[in-house]
């Protein structure tokens, strides 16, 4: 074999029956010249983007045989649902099975350069960790140019996020800007049109208030109980009373950060991808801009991933949306406190998978490290 096992990687079989079964047994019927010859055409195809002949095969790999070996063997491995001709071509092409065999059995993640570990570093330490979705954008712009795939992530999500402070900022006498800080980094804030005018010493004492009753509680927990917890916080100050009913009734809304966990995809520069062979034909490269422009989809693909400690990998079909069947998706979680998220590129299916999921990994323990430092 030309490369090892890597047991820490994770993937998920598609909703589509046919892969599923594939998958059960995938490589257990190949023999051992055909794990080298799949291994030599996956490589071949994946350095050069051309479908890869027997001769080409017979001539970059020693494996001892001819090419007309080389070919029957080809042949097999076509029936088997590992290769495809495409087109009138002399050559073969890898499958999704051939990739997902590749990734599960011979591929061996390649270590990254010091310049690309200096790369990646010089450009989240310029960011700083105040602001996490700061900090994760530029990493997922960082992973586009290292990996010339598409880097894409979405921020923590905040289910369980705790609140740290609430500030109260006067922005006119009847408007206020309501900014709630989230353990981990998170900042959200929300303007709150007034009835009233609220002089500046009675959102002093509403701010303090808050802080005392609400701070390090999770933002379910203060969803829940906000109005007992607040109840006879204002000392009877009139203003005080008003002003704090009012935030009492919205603040479901004020602390509800689910829509933010739906919508904070965040993605890096197309235009490493569009360079690629595979987005030469003008319908191709439509669809690569069609699937960009649906965050909807994407927030829902990355934000139900489980990694479970691992890099996770998802190749063409077996991915659970057809938007996604001619792409692989490697993606890789992050956390920040009790908060996480997910990290990751998007590319054809033609990856260089071992360079690619060695930069995911450590871009996810790197922008880690930084956000608990």
């Amino acid at each position: 074999m030309l490369g090892r096992v890597d047991a820490g990687i994770e993937h998920t079989r598609s909703s589509n029956m046919d892969v599923m079964e594939k998958a059960e047994l995938i490589g257990a019927e190949l023999t051992e010249r055909e794990q080298q010859v799949l291994e030599a055409v996956v490589r071949t195809y994946v350095e050069t983007a051309e479908p890869t002949g027997s001769r080409t095969v017979s001539q970059s790999f020693d494996f001892g045989i001819s090419p007309a070996t080389v070919r029957k063997t080809m042949g097999h491995l076509e029936d088997k649902g590992y290769l495809f001709h495409p087109h009138t071509s002399a050559g073969r092409v890898p499958t999704d099975l051939a990739y997902r065999f590749f990734v599960d059995r011979l591929m061996a993640p390649q270590r990254l350069t010091g310049a690309e570990r200096t790369n990646l570093q010089r450009q989240l330490d310029s960011i700083g960790t105040s602001v996490v979705e700061r900090l994760v954008m530029k990493a997922t712009r960082a992973l586009s140019f290292v990996s010339n795939e598409l880097g894409v992530a979405i921020a923590p999500r905040l289910e369980d996020a705790v609140l740290e402070k609430v500030e109260l900022i006067q922005v006119s006498s009847s408007r206020v800007l309501f900014v709630a800080t989230i353990r981990g980094g998170v900042v959200h804030t929300v303007y709150v049109d007034l009835p009233i005018e609220v002089p500046q010493e009675t959102l002093v004492t509403v701010t303090v208030a808050m802080n005392e009753r609400l701070a390090g509680l999770t933002l379910q927990e203060i969803r829940r109980t906000l109005p007992e917890r607040m109840r006879d916080s204002h000392s009877g100050e009139l203003g005080a009373t008003e002003f704090m009913n009012i935030f009492v009734q919205s603040g479901a809304k004020l602390f509800d950060l689910q829509e933010l966990d739906r919508t904070s995809i965040l993605l890096g520069h197309t235009s490493v991808l569009a360079s690629q062979p595979e987005f030469e034909e003008r319908d191709q490269l439509t669809s690569l801009i069609e699937l960009t422009e649906r965050r909807d989809l994407l927030a829902e693909t990355m934000g139900k991933r489980e990694h479970r400690g691992r890099v996770m990998i998802t190749i063409g079909g077996e991915n659970d949306r057809n938007e996604l069947a001619d792409f692989t998706l490697v993606t890789s979680e992050y956390r920040s406190g009790s908060l996480k998220g997910v990290i990751g590129v998007i590319g054809p299916t033609r990856m260089p998978y071992e360079k690619v999921v060695t930069i995911v990994d450590y871009t996810s323990t790197l922008i880690t490290q930084m956000l608990q430092s």
